[in-house]
């Protein structure tokens, strides 16, 4: 069973970190400066809605392995990250009342961070742990 479960949660986090890709580019050209194109917006709607949908998928899995569900924990708050950096990034990138301020804090939008980085060390560390090597100290 903990196979299974391992295997289920390991898949899940392969298809969420893929999804972290185009994410970060699209946070990042919404710090781009500069008037931004329809196309970044109806993408970063795309990626938007990869990340709930895959945040969705996480917190549906049944896992009864204590410290996989810990992981599963700790990967559904990475993804509420991305999903939040992603929704500020539209804010600021297409804001409804413009303010310089704002227009100031989107010029420095440059990606999903290091909660994205944290997301695919526990991935790895999964996937380590999958494939029969020890799993490392920061799982």
């Amino acid at each position: 069973m903990r196979a299974a479960q391992l295997r289920a949660l390991t898949a899940l986090l392969d298809e969420a970190v893929a999804a972290q890709a185009p994410a970060d580019l699209v946070v990042a050209a919404c710090g781009e400066p500069g008037p931004l194109s329809g196309q970044t917006a109806q993408e970063a709607g795309r990626q938007s809605m990869a990340l709930h949908r895959l945040h969705a998928r996480l917190r549906e899995l049944h896992l009864t392995e204590s410290d996989l569900v810990q992981v599963q924990e700790h990967a559904g708050q990475l993804l509420a990250y991305d999903q939040w950096m992603m929704r500020e990034a539209m804010d600021l990138a297409f804001p409804t009342n413009p303010h310089p301020r704002s227009e100031a804090a989107r010029l420095h939008l440059n990606g999903l961070g290091r909660p994205a980085d944290d997301l695919r060390r526990l991935r790895d560390a999964l996937r380590s742990e999958r494939d029969g090597e020890p799993a490392g100290p920061d799982r």
